[in-house]
């Protein structure tokens, strides 16, 4: 387990962003072929359901903790799925705001944190 997971869970927030947006991508390039089918990805919800924070004793005298606690997995990738039906352009664009706004709050937090990360190093 590492100190501050914080920028791992921004890290795979950026993947999965990415793999949203190229999906979306595909849908409006294809909105004009009418066997096409709409795609999306897994929620983000699904892929960090997986990845608990554990507790790990770092020293013996910790009470209730054991030593090397489990690896709860790597949760599964962002995969693309087939979510049905025609592409609604206005429904895409919408998921395109989305995106937009999650990679400018993932953008903020992280630029916040490593300023904090940087202004303790320094002391």
């Amino acid at each position: 387990m590492t100190p501050v997971q914080l920028f791992d869970l921004a890290s795979r927030q950026a993947d999965w962003l990415s793999v949203r947006q190229a999906a979306v991508a595909s849908n409006i390039a294809n909105a004009n072929v009418s066997s096409y089918q709409a795609k999306d990805v897994t929620p983000f919800e699904d892929q960090i359901k997986f990845a608990q924070v554990r507790l790990e004793a770092t020293h013996g005298t910790h009470v209730g903790v054991r030593r090397g606690a489990d690896d709860p997995g790597a949760p599964p990738g962002a995969e693309m799925r087939t979510v049905g039906g025609p592409v609604v352009l206005e429904t895409e664009l919408a998921k395109s705001g989305q995106v937009r706004a999650g990679m400018e709050l993932n953008t903020a937090i992280v630029s916040a944190f490593h300023r904090m990360t940087l202004m303790v190093s320094k002391g």
